[in-house]
């Protein structure tokens, strides 16, 4: 099975941290977040993993290189960020012929257990199905509404009167049929993005499965702080820090 890792955001709410690395190398607790989603893939029996860059690209294309894995790991240069769906939609070779593969969002800390929520998908007949977490700021997350049979019946990006608590994760796993329903026309920024292109316009033909290990993401230092304190790890027989360890970021 295959694995989109988005991560080649800039991580503008991050900073002060991000304006000297890129978001998905910051530490948790001195393991380098892109390391503990490579343990992650791993565990679950991901083989190929293709990895977008954008900030600080060459930092990001060392660090897989010399990182210890079991993985096949590519990587894709965006010299203007694409979107998350751009990037799946401009490479979508890297997935031709698989039955399903999964699409990540890098700046998330989490536990999942990525082989459960591919068995759910598998047992669906929707194209996507999107991994959902409860949140406490629903007006700053896109949303979703269960129906009665496991299908996402609305969706909206950080709405002002949300109708659910439920958040998408930044956690997908997609079936071919995905690319049927991603729009041929780009907007005129330039970026094809899930939550605002893609998600709305493909209701109800999306599965929601509820994730229920821990989930969170580091987007703002405040978040960032607490997954310090919050992160549980991975289990010790899956995972052991990366040599060539970076320290945590001042301030």
């Amino acid at each position: 099975m295959k694995a989109f890792l988005l991560a080649a955001g800039e991580g503008r709410r991050l900073r002060p941290f991000t304006d000297s690395m890129p978001k998905c190398l910051v530490p948790i607790r001195r393991a380098p977040l892109l390391g503990i989603w490579l343990r992650l893939l791993e565990t679950h029996g991901i083989t190929r993993v293709l990895v977008n860059v954008h900030h600080f690209p060459d930092r990001v294309t060392a660090f897989l290189g010399s990182y210890p894995t079991s993985l096949t790991v590519e990587t894709v240069y965006e010299p203007r960020l694409l979107g998350s769906a751009g990037t799946v939609r401009a490479n979508r070779d890297f997935v031709r012929g698989e039955a399903c593969f999964l699409i990540l969002y890098a700046d998330n800390l989490t536990t999942v257990d990525l082989g459960r929520m591919a068995r759910f998908h598998r047992g669906r007949r929707e194209p996507l199905t999107v991994g959902v977490v409860p949140t406490d700021r629903p007006t700053e997350k896109g949303t979703v509404l269960i129906g009665p049979h496991g299908q996402v019946v609305d969706f909206a990006e950080k709405a002002a009167r949300p109708r659910s608590n439920l958040a998408s994760a930044g956690i997908y796993v997609a079936s071919q049929e995905l690319f049927d329903h991603l729009p041929r026309a780009v907007p005129a920024t330039g970026v094809l993005d899930f939550g605002y292109d893609v998600l709305p316009r493909l209701v109800p033909h999306v599965a929601a499965y509820r994730i229920e290990e821990f989930l969170t993401d580091i987007g703002t230092p405040e978040a960032y702080a607490r997954a310090q304190d919050d992160w549980p790890g991975l289990p010790q027989a899956t995972f052991s820090a990366a040599s060539g360890e970076l320290s945590a970021p001042a301030g």
